[in-house]
């Protein structure tokens, strides 16, 4: 069997269809653009750029591509209900994004749900991120795991999945905890609340890992409640680069701050600073990345992969 016949037959047993930026762009058709360059920096992450082109070649695509699931979905679960003879009101879409730190993962979200509310129906969409979700940082204390913040065992999971299900279930109302990246921490008494949103994008390193069974039970798991997600993917040495030039720009802007967690760091000189971004990245965010977070990518609806630009070059959708 020759290099092509192998590769071709890998590509035709392939869960996933492969496409290229250019080839991915032709998908956007006639869908229209409706953010702006100052919707854009608003929208970015700090140390993630993103461009208009990267809007029209990549995220309007997805946009028409998520019109049409939405819709189908709408039409299965009304058909669904009249067989039912039930009357449960509508069930959220709901949309998970993956991926590393410092993949982007929070620019993605944002300029999704931008793009997703200004559809010509105007559907309500919102977006929580799984921070809220960690544990209270008295708990990791006491429970040695503050060096395991983003792990699966740092989190509130019954909490989480007990969100997901009201928001599912279609009830008013549904709160979930606050994170402050200032104080590190989850914020005593604040929530933000879902009231029955159209579509609802939920953000987090963790969101696509199955649980690990206890005695044959069976566990569900975040990602039981998707209807689509998508994963972004990047080189690992991609993503240390990316991850220390964000920590070097934090040192010099929210980490001067007196309230924050990290003003330890402030004042480190750039050797320093770069000897320590790289220790917690290699101690901490790699080992999730191979322990937990990387595993999970077979698992996604959709894959974006960047270059070390920040620009994605490849999409794999997931075959139906």
């Amino acid at each position: 069997m020759t290099a092509a016949e192998i590769m071709g037959y890998g590509e035709a047993l392939s869960p996933y269809r492969h496409f290229t930026r250019a080839e991915w762009a032709k998908l956007r058709a006639d869908t229209p653009l409706t953010l702006t360059l100052d919707d854009l920096t608003r929208l970015k992450s700090l140390n993630d750029p993103i461009s208009l082109e990267e809007v029209v070649e990549i995220y309007l695509p997805l946009s028409r591509l998520l019109a049409l699931y939405v819709a189908a979905t709408q039409g299965l679960f009304k058909a669904t209900q009249r067989f039912l003879g039930a009357e449960d009101g509508k069930v959220p879409y709901i949309i998970g994004v993956a991926g590393s730190v410092a993949v982007g993962k929070s620019t993605t979200a944002r300029v999704l749900r931008a793009l997703l509310s200004r559809w010509t129906n105007t559907p309500k969409v919102e977006l929580i991120t799984t921070d809220g979700f960690l544990l209270p940082n008295k708990v990791l204390e006491a429970e040695g795991l503050m060096d395991k913040k983003g792990f699966p065992e740092s989190y509130d999971n019954r909490a989480l999945l007990r969100f997901l299900s009201d928001v599912k279930a279609g009830r008013r109302n549904v709160c979930a905890p606050v994170y402050s990246h200032m104080t590190y921490d989850v914020v005593e008494g604040e929530a933000t609340c879902i009231d029955r949103p159209d579509i609802l994008i939920v953000e987090g390193v963790n969101v696509l890992l199955a649980p690990r069974p206890r005695a044959g039970r069976e566990i569900p798991f975040v990602s039981d409640f998707f209807d689509f997600s998508v994963y972004l993917d990047a080189p690992e040495d991609v993503l240390e680069t990316w991850y220390v030039a964000r920590f070097r720009r934090l040192q010099q802007t929210a980490f001067r701050d007196p309230l924050s967690y990290f003003r330890l760091y402030a004042d480190l000189d750039e050797e320093e600073t770069m000897r320590v971004a790289k220790d917690i990245w290699r101690r901490i965010n790699l080992e999730n990345l191979h322990q937990n977070i990387a595993p999970t990518r077979p698992r996604a609806s959709l894959i974006l992969t960047k270059g070390a630009d920040h620009r994605i070059e490849e999409v794999a959708l997931r075959k139906l």
